[in-house]
């Protein structure tokens, strides 16, 4: 018990027995069931629920289980499993409450069961064996018998446990039951043994010894024969019978064993007096025999002899009263008699063996031949097989052959019929095969066969009905042949029944086996291979068909059998091959030269016809070789009533017999065209001459297709005799006899009582394009090299153009597109030749008619089958392939480049179509055309192949089309253009390459087809020349317009595989190809493919910078979206410096310094100049807008900046030229728009720079002090380019070489350029930095020399520059104070730029500043005189600048220059507190801050204190003080006050007028009119009434409020 538990535990590892599972609960946890039970599961869970609840007969539910698991190889569910073996096991073994139909049941159950799940009912039934306890019960035995006749092979592992359980129980075996069932296991099981050790080969366990085997079943054998074989009981005797002979049959392989085995066989043969049922002994004696037989083991000579008179003593064997086999009326069935033939078979080798006579044997087997059971026919055929294969030297029982034949000819004939079932058909065919082994096995060699066989093998060579036993026939045939020819024709003497079997045998006609052995031929690989056995024979049997043939068949038939050798059924050209065989017939006749020979082998070959159905292969060739007969046939009469008869007798609604004719009289015409025209023409006109009276009649016959068929027939005939017609014959009459009958005979066909209709007669359309190809080659060879012309020619064009316009579009219903491709493609060769317009509009009808047809697609549509889908598959095929070779056949017309070129254009519209079949259909025309331009390049005498890129371009995509077939055509197409390409450029041999590499491309691994892929674009590419790159990549782009994906990628890729392998040769044709890829940009805008236009850009700058710059640059401003987006992917590569660089340069080279002069050059190119820099600018604002890091542009900057500075120089305060406005439109760059100021377009390429390169805070800065609209505007360009600098030093932007490259500048002829160095240098002035680059003196003296300069705005900036040499360079200053202190001074003298004076001012004020009035010496002194003469400047920035520096004159006055201030401050002190009322802020400010710091210099101690006390106070409210206090303190000096203020009441300016009469206002308002006398008055009154009328609103204003305050509005009276 513990092995038993032991393998259920293997078995459940295994997943062969497993339980369904327990719930927490304590039930059986129920199985996940899918949404949709299949029914098989559902049936097998159901019927095992019902076991389960004990519903209903369970005998009935067994076997309605039984029948489900029969029908059904699914598996069942474990839970389900486990429960129906359960249930069957109990009730199987169950001893009470079980009826025997339970149990058996049961058992048929758990047998079913183990069809899907052998191993779970296997465990189960050894576990019930109970190897160490009780005998099991009955039923268990006989399951596991049946277990082994079912499933033999998979038995066997389980051999060793199941005989060791049996042997264990043996003993306890009592009742006969018991036995008999323990009987049956072991029969069975040793028989499954037997089984597994002639086919171990098939199971997929390991092997398991043949001697283990035997070990296993020797002690059962043992126990058998020493306990059971002395039974008494009938049914034990006959189990035991079974167990014995199965056991010796295994038990006799293995020597140790044999001995035994033969001890026991007597006992075997003494069965036949103990056993009833004397048919189980021979079974029994039977399979041991066949054991025997099958493994070869001799039987010892007295057991042949007790085996052979133990069976003749048994009554079924009473030969001589043939008992077995004609007495049915005995009640005996076909089984026994099979098995007694099958034992006759197995004595016939051991009798042969022993030299003696198989009379007996043999009589009583031909009793059994006429037996009508198909059984007792094989089992005679089986020991005829057995009979035949001995080495026995002569004996009459070879008329058994005879019977062979029979029963193949019955057979086939069954087949024939049909209507058999499954079982019966594959009964005949073993049938067939059983004869034909005999036959193949058939030894030809025993003394005295030749006599015996000859004649009764040869009369089964010509009946049909032995088609399939002919290449065993005729081998023997052959054999026995040449057999006859070794011996000369001496056979000796013929025993008696050879005589007899002559006498009744008919031996073909020699014509009859000549022509059944041709007709056999005509096939040659059909029937496993009769053709070559029928040419072998025929070459033996010369001598036997006629004398003269010997010599000829010995040369002519090995050169057949040689063209076969090789050929496959598929690659045999089938037509080729009978007209081999025609001509070997025509041949052969030749020499036999005999007429009578000839005409019998006519009637013979017509005879032969019959025997085969219409239509058939074989009847065709028959029709060909009556036609070969007739044209060696020179008795006219005759050939002349043949060919009458068979134009008479034919069906001409049949196909078959219009070709049957056709055949006849073409290949008569061969010999006799004359005669095969005139009788055509009077059958023809025999047609036409028919009575009125049969009008109604000819109307039935046109509806039948009657007149239609024989019209068709002749049209056909006409052609085909054209084809075997001599040349010189033909071409006298092609035009009116052969073209002429033709034609007349299609009119003919579509004319019902004299109305002519359009035919839709597709064979009738068939018979004329054939016709009218044959007649077209036929003329071409008659013609030779003259070149025939035909004069009908494009009258037949036009009427095959016209069959293949009328047919259908959506769908191929017929082959007449086909036909008339080649019809057309035939006729195009002759003269008068076409135009290469009317060729090409030829070519586009027929590509027209076939690109559009629907693809091909599984029959779905009732009725249809897959030969139906195979035909149309078929007829595509030959389809595309006519319209190749129409292809070719225009090609040939015009062999030139040129002209292969614009077929290739027809073609292309079906390329790019979005149908996947369409462009499929287009790649392989391309193939088929360019491949017959390869063969026939030489001819066409050209050096260079000029359409090779534009192809290339047009079909390298479609190897990544969605269709591998198309992806194999294109590299078909690739492979012919390559070594077109190969042979005038004389390149290497990677032209082969292309092929594989392009099979390769359906590859399912991702990475060997990128390689392949790739490897293909390389080497393709690198053949292109750089004269057709622009051809091949305007092909290449265009192919991205391709509605299928990955051909528009793959175009993609070549197109950048072609510029990374050749972009280096392409420097002249750099702007050509940027055009092309300009103009596919607006149709392009899927990233994915515009992805590959821009990288193709780039591939051209990285190998051309400066000729993409150029190109690039010869856009119009301003810029379309597209040329932003090739000049911003630039910025984007790793080149970017470079390509910088080179822009940096051409834009630093565009211009001049020199000032612009009058030019003879038209206004166009000056305008063009003058845009070349704007392009360049707005070129690098969009490169650097792009790029991914600042490093290039840091590189660039210190060369970058002054470059950008020069442009806004050049461009500050100008216009866009008209030639840009023309085309006006927005350049956008983050946010901004240029307009038509091109310094802005300038400024915005600046700030893109900067922006790559600085903090955002530098760029907030500049926009916050203004600097950008500062530099945009003429008048503070230079304020601008101050504050850019002022950043640029704060950011540490600004380094040597950039310092070096602007103060160059200086000395520039442009004044705007010295304007710009000048505001960069006075900036720069501030930087410490200066001292340590040595470039301050430089730049000191530089400035001081530019404060002479012709531009006041330079002049401006070197006097702002040498002031802020106080920040950059204190102790320079003090050094050099005299020097800038002379310069400065001179630029107050500056009376034309108030803007120098202005900043000389300021300057002075930081110098004076810095020195302190000691310091400055006597220049103070000077400098102070200068200064007051400013106050009343009509500029407000002179007047701020003047009170400024005089504020800082008054701050640094020493005790040196005290009493000089002080005295000067006397007369000025009035024009610093007018000014308090200033009207520019600035200078208002400015003159507060003056009159504060000269407060101590006035001799006024109140106004002093007030001025030094009032700090907080504003301008006005100052001024308001100041004249409170001077009306309290010095009524002189308030008189002084408005003495000054009026002044300037009459002065120039418009705001200080204001301001004076402001400042009078005041002091009437704090002073009164007390001081006011009437002398002033008046004078005051009428210069107010004046002003009142200014023209500034301002000093109106002003003036009438001081008369409304001072009362003088209206004139005082006089007293």
């Amino acid at each position: 018990m513990r092995r038993l538990r032991a393998l259920r535990g293997l078995f459940t590892c295994g997943g062969c027995w497993s339980r369904p599972p327990v719930r927490e609960d304590g039930g059986r946890a129920a199985e996940s069931v899918p949404a949709a039970v299949p029914t098989f599961a559902g049936r097998v869970a159901s019927l095992s629920n019902r076991l389960q609840e004990e519903e209903g007969d369970r005998a009935e539910v067994y076997r309605e289980l039984e029948r489900v698991l029969q029908g059904d190889d699914g598996r069942v569910q474990s839970a389900v499993l486990a429960r129906v073996i359960a249930a069957a096991s109990r009730d199987m073994r169950a001893a009470q409450g079980v009826t025997e139909q339970v149990r058996t049941a049961a058992s048929d159950v758990l047998v079913a069961l183990a069809r899907c799940h052998f191993d779970s009912v296997m465990c189960e039934l050894q576990c019930r064996l109970r190897a160490l306890g009780e005998i099991s019960e009955d039923l268990v035995f006989i399951t596991l018998g049946k277990l082994a006749s079912s499933y033999a092979l998979r038995c066997v592992p389980f051999v060793g446990m199941t005989l060791f359980a049996l042997r264990t129980m043996l003993s306890q075996v009592g009742s006969s039951r018991t036995l008999r069932a323990v009987c049956s296991v072991l029969e069975q099981w040793s028989k499954a043994v037997n089984s597994y050790l002639g086919a171990w080969e098939q199971c997929s366990f390991p092997r398991v010894g043949q001697a283990q085997l035997c070990s296993s079943v020797s002690p059962l054998f043992g126990h058998v024969v020493g306990s059971w074989l002395g039974c008494e009981e009938e049914e034990a005797k006959q189990a035991v019978l079974g167990a014995m002979a199965a056991m010796m049959g295994l038990l006799v392989r293995e020597e140790e064993h044999r001995e035994r085995v033969w001890e026991q066989l007597p006992w075997l043969l003494g069965q036949y007096q103990q056993v009833q049922d004397s048919f189980r002994v021979t079974k029994a004696l039977s399979y041991f025999l066949a054991v025997l037989g099958e493994v070869q083991i001799p039987i010892p000579q007295d057991k042949v002899e007790a085996i052979g008179t133990a069976v003749h003593r048994q009554p079924e064997f009473a030969l001589r009263t043939r008992w077995p086999f004609c007495a049915r009326s005995w009640g005996v069935g076909a089984r026994p008699r099979v098995v007694s033939l099958d034992l006759l078979g197995a004595l016939v080798r051991p009798t042969a063996e022993r030299g003696q006579s198989l009379p007996l044997l043999v009589q009583a087997v031909r009793c059994a031949l006429g037996d009508p059971s198909r059984k007792v026919a094989r089992a005679a055929l089986r020991f005829t097989k057995e009979l035949l294969g001995c080495s026995v030297q002569s004996c009459s029982a070879w008329d058994l052959v005879a019977h062979v034949f029979a029963t193949f000819s019955q057979a086939s004939g069954r087949l024939a019929q049909g209507k058999l079932s499954e079982a019966e058909a594959q009964e005949a065919a073993d049938l067939q095969a059983l004869c034909l082994d005999i036959l193949r096995s058939l030894d030809v060699s025993v003394r005295g066969m030749t006599k015996l066989l000859w004649p009764r093998l040869l009369q089964y060579v010509v009946p049909a009905q032995y088609t399939g036993t002919l290449v065993p026939l005729c081998r023997c045939l052959r054999e026995l042949a040449e057999s006859r020819g070794r011996a000369g024709g001496e056979d000796g003497e013929e025993e008696p029944n050879v005589a007899a079997s002559r006498q009744r045998a008919k031996l073909p006609r020699p014509q009859a086996l000549l022509a059944r052995l041709l007709v056999v031929a005509a096939a040659p690989h059909a029937g496993g291979g009769c053709g070559v056995a029928a040419l072998r024979l025929l070459r033996a049997l010369s001598a036997e068909i006629h004398g003269a043939l010997g010599m000829v068949w010995a040369v002519k038939i090995p050169f057949l059998l040689q063209c076969l050798e090789g050929q496959s059924e598929s690659c045999l050209d089938s037509a080729e091959w009978e007209q081999l065989l025609l001509k070997f017939l025509r041949t052969s006749l030749e020499t036999i030269e005999s007429q009578a020979w000839t005409v019998g082998l006519s009637l013979e070959l017509s005879q032969q016809t019959g025997s085969y159905p219409r239509p058939s292969r074989e009847r065709a060739f028959l029709y060909k070789a009556v036609g070969v007969s007739l044209a060696a046939c020179r008795h006219v009469p005759y050939v002349r009533g043949e060919m009458k008869k068979y134009l008479l007798r034919m069906n001409y609604l049949e196909v078959s017999e219009r070709e049957a004719m056709i055949s006849v009289v073409a290949g008569s015409a061969e010999s006799h065209f004359h005669l095969a025209l005139e009788v055509l023409q009077e059958f023809g006109a025999s047609m036409e001459e028919r009575p009125v009276s049969g009008a109604f009649k000819r109307l039935k016959e046109y509806h039948q297709g009657k007149r239609a068929g024989r019209h068709a027939a002749l049209v056909l005939a006409y052609g085909r005799i054209a084809l075997r017609a001599p040349p010189e014959q033909l071409l006298a009459r092609v035009e009116s006899d052969v073209v002429g009958r033709i034609l007349r005979h299609y009119r003919a066909s579509c004319q019902v009582l004299g109305f002519s209709f359009s035919t839709k007669d597709v064979q009738l359309k068939l018979a004329l394009i054939r016709s009218v190809a044959e007649v077209s080659r036929a003329v071409r060879v008659a013609g030779g090299s003259r070149g025939v012309e035909l004069c009908r020619k494009r009258e037949l064009l036009g009427t095959l153009l016209g069959f293949v316009q009328g047919e259908p579009r959506d769908r191929l219903a017929s082959p007449v597109r086909r036909e008339a491709f080649v019809a057309v493609g035939h006729l195009s060769k002759l003269k008068p030749s076409l135009s290469r317009e009317e060729n090409r509009d030829l070519l586009d009808q027929c590509v027209q008619s076939v690109m559009p047809l629907p693809a091909l697609e599984p029959a779905e549509e009732e009725g249809a089958t897959a030969a139906d889908a195979g035909h149309v598959q078929g007829l595509h095929a030959r389809t595309m392939g006519a319209l190749g070779e129409l292809l070719t056949a225009l090609l040939e017309e015009d062999l030139s480049s040129d002209w292969l070129a614009e077929m290739l254009h027809v073609l292309e519209y079906w390329l790019t179509s979005a149908k996947e079949w369409e462009r499929e259909r287009a790649l392989q025309a391309c193939a088929q055309l360019l491949g017959a331009f390869e063969e026939r390049f030489e001819l066409t005498g050209e050096t260079s192949f000029g359409p090779f890129g534009s192809m290339v371009g047009l079909l390298a995509p479609f190897t990544c089309d969605s269709l591998a077939t198309s992806c194999q055509r294109a590299g078909a197409c690739l492979g012919h253009l390559l070594r077109i390409q190969g042979r005038t450029l004389e390149t290497g041999a990677e032209e082969d390459e292309v092929q594989p590499l392009c099979q390769r491309l359906s590859a399912p691994d991702a990475e060997a087809l990128r390689q392949a892929s790739s490897r293909l674009r390389k080497i393709v590419c690198k053949h292109i020349p750089p004269a057709q790159a622009t051809d091949f990549l305007s092909a290449a782009l265009d192919g991205m317009l391709s509605a299928q994906s990955t051909c528009a990628q793959a175009a993609g890729e070549w197109l950048l595989t072609f510029l990374e392998t050749c972009g280096g040769q392409l420097l002249t044709e750099v702007p050509e190809i940027l055009s092309i890829i300009y103009v596919r940009m607006p149709t392009m805008q899927q990233d994915t493919l515009r992805h590959f236009l821009l990288e193709a850009v780039s591939l051209l700058a990285l190998y051309h910078p400066g000729a993409v710059i150029d190109s690039l640059l010869q856009k119009q401003l301003p810029m379309d979206s597209d040329t932003e987006e090739l000049w911003r992917v630039l910025g984007g590569k790793f080149f970017v410096d470079h390509f910088l660089r080179v822009l940096m340069e051409k834009l630093k080279n565009s211009g001049s310094d020199q000032p612009r002069t009058s030019s003879a050059k038209p206004e166009a190119e000056e305008e063009e100049a003058a845009l070349e820099p704007l392009k360049m600018t707005r070129a690098i604002s969009v490169v650097v807008s792009a790029l991914q890091s600042p490093e290039a542009v840091l590189r660039l900057l210190p060369e970058l900046l002054p470059v950008l500075l020069k442009q806004i120089s050049a461009t500050v305060g100008k216009e866009m030229p008209s030639s840009a406005l023309i085309t006006r439109g927005k350049l956008f760059l983050k946010g901004h728009a240029s307009d038509d100021n091109p310094c802005r377009l300038s400024l915005e390429t600046l700030e893109a720079v900067l922006r790559t390169c600085l903090d955002g805070k530098w760029l907030r800065l500049l926009r916050q002090q203004g600097a950008w609209a500062a530099l945009e505007d003429p008048r503070a360009h230079h304020d601008g380019v101050c504050l850019l600098t002022g950043v640029l030093l704060r950011a540490g932007t600004v380094s040597l070489p950039l310092v070096l490259v602007l103060t160059r500048w200086l000395d520039a002829p442009s004044a705007n350029l010295r304007v710009t160095a000048a505001a960069f240098c006075a900036e720069l002035m501030k930087e410490p930095a200066l001292q340590e680059w040595r470039c301050l003196q430089p730049i000191a003296r530089a400035l001081l020399e530019k404060l002479r300069d012709s531009s006041s705005t330079v002049r401006q900036m070197a006097a702002r520059g040498l002031g802020n040499l106080v920040s950059g360079a204190p102790e320079k200053l003090r050094k050099h104070k005299g020097a800038v202190l002379e310069a400065l001074r001179r630029g107050l003298e500056d009376a034309a730029a108030a803007e120098v004076v202005a900043e000389s001012l300021l300057a002075l004020a930081k110098v004076v500043t810095e020195l302190k009035g000691k310091a400055v010496g006597s220049a103070f002194r000077d400098i102070a005189r200068a200064t007051k003469g400013f106050f009343d400047a009509e500029q407000a920035s002179l007047r701020s600048a003047a009170f400024t520096l005089y504020g800082v004159l008054a701050a640094s006055a020493t005790s040196r220059w005290r009493s000089f201030f002080t005295a000067e401050l006397g007369s000025t002190w009035a024009t610093l507190v007018l000014h308090l009322r200033d009207p520019d802020p600035g200078a208002s400010m400015a003159c507060q801050g003056a009159l504060r710091l000269c407060a101590p210099f006035l001799g006024l101690r109140r106004v002093r204190q007030g001025l030094a006390v009032n700090t907080r106070l504003s301008a006005a409210e100052l001024l308001g003080d100041v004249c409170s206090q001077l009306a309290q303190e010095s009524p002189e000096h308030q008189e002084m006050l408005y003495v000054a203020a009026r002044r300037r009441f009459l002065g120039s300016c418009g705001e200080l007028q204001a301001a004076a009469l402001d400042v009078a206002g005041v002091l009437v308002e704090h002073a009164g009119l007390e001081w006011l006398t009437r002398e002033e008055a008046m004078p005051l009154s009428a210069t107010l009434r004046v002003l009142r009328s200014d023209g500034d609103p301002r000093v109106q204003q002003a003036a009438a409020r001081l008369l409304r305050d001072t009362g003088l509005e209206q004139p005082p009276r006089r007293r």
